[in-house]
């Protein structure tokens, strides 16, 4: 009698977690008797996965934090290997992560086992001959970016461009009907803070959103929180009279008039919900002159780089000021053509990415090669 298969994913912040998650959900529709383990969040342990590592343990951004917690990562990596060879999974999954991951794939390929990395690095924003380590390393690449599949194919990679999988989150989603009572909200318009789902990022972006409230006294300012940072963290906002609302950002976007959003993830998910929106993005000084030199495309949004074009405007490093901020808000909240223009923008961004289902097609993908 055959064994069931046994499948290791690896995810390290809380997007690829909630990826991931969604990937492991739609591979046990397909084959219930699937065992998963790994390294991910809340979102991966509930999909069903054994988590090994919890990725909040290793989580580090920014070339001097990484550079500064490399023991940390190396004894994580050291775990997951161990864990990795003790597992001896029939595939290994990875999603995005690129750092980290790139290295457990190394790992793995040398020990023989199929890698599938689902939301590949980002080669093509720098150093892009780290396209030719990930061909070295890889078995198959699913790509949720549209621009994606004709950079790697140029590398001579074996990619499948399998849809964004925000829209099968956004398909998921229903309004809360009572969301302005829930959360003790007035009927302002609403401005939605997004300063990211990390404490760094958090830390280095709130103040600058903050002070925003009081340059706009009809409008009410909201943070989009993260739980399981908790509600220390956002204490700046709240000690400033901005309400926190947690784990409901569709919610925040469905109602707001306008977004203050840390590049990432968010920008996408703020643009699909048809939120004009300001990009927003600093770091350390060390770690924002070593990516200067690095980095290899014009933009740092999912949404400006989706288009090919600056759909949003995006204040970066210095350019993240006070009055900055004031004025290209004040454009959104006024101008109806300059909104009107990137709300077309944003169109353009959901026709160039297509339809859903993006974990079904992987998933399916990666079964169809374990069969």
């Amino acid at each position: 009698m055959a064994r069931n298969k046994k499948l290791f994913i690896i995810s390290g912040e809380r997007s690829g977690d909630l990826h991931a998650s969604n990937l492991v959900s739609a591979l046990s529709q397909l084959d219930p008797t699937l065992q998963f383990r790994g390294m991910g969040g809340s979102y991966s342990k509930a999909a069903g996965v054994d988590l090994s590592v919890d990725y909040a343990d290793v989580a580090l951004m920014g070339f001097l934090e990484v550079a500064l917690g490399f023991r940390k990562v190396l004894k994580y990596l050291k775990l997951v290997k161990k864990d990795l060879l003790e597992y001896s999974p029939d595939v290994l999954i990875l999603v995005d992560y690129g750092g980290f991951n790139m290295k457990i794939a190394a790992f793995a390929k040398e020990n023989g086992i199929p890698v599938h990395y689902y939301i590949p690095p980002k080669v093509w924003a720098w150093n892009q001959k780290r396209a030719l380590k990930l061909k070295a390393f890889t078995d198959q690449i699913y790509s949720i970016l549209p621009f994606e599949p004709p950079f790697f194919k140029k590398y001579g990679l074996d990619i499948h461009y399998v849809g964004n999988p925000l829209l099968d989150e956004m398909a998921k989603f229903t309004p809360h009907e009572f969301f302005f009572q829930k959360n003790e909200l007035n009927y302002q318009p609403i401005i939605a803070l997004l300063p990211g789902s990390r404490a760094q990022e958090i830390n280095a972006m709130l103040d600058r959103m903050i002070a925003l409230v009081k340059e706009f006294p009809n409008a009410q300012f909201v943070i989009a929180g993260v739980g399981d940072l908790g509600k220390g963290i956002y204490q700046r906002g709240i000690n400033a009279g901005i309400r926190v609302i947690f784990d409901q950002t569709y919610d925040l976007l469905t109602h707001a008039v306008a977004a203050v959003v840390t590049s990432g993830t968010a920008t996408l998910e703020t643009a699909l919900f048809r939120v004009p929106q300001i990009v927003v993005y600093r770091t350390s000084a060390v770690s924002y002159a070593l990516a200067k030199h690095l980095i290899r495309v014009p933009y740092i949004s999912l949404v400006n780089l989706i288009a090919e074009k600056e759909v949003v405007k995006e204040l970066i490093q210095n350019d993240f000021s006070i009055p900055k901020l004031r004025e290209e808000l004040r454009k959104i909240l006024t101008d109806q053509v300059y909104k009107g223009l990137m709300l077309q923008g944003y169109d353009s961004v959901k026709e160039r990415i297509g339809e859903g289902s993006a974990s079904a097609t992987a998933a399916a993908l990666i079964y169809k090669s374990l069969n």
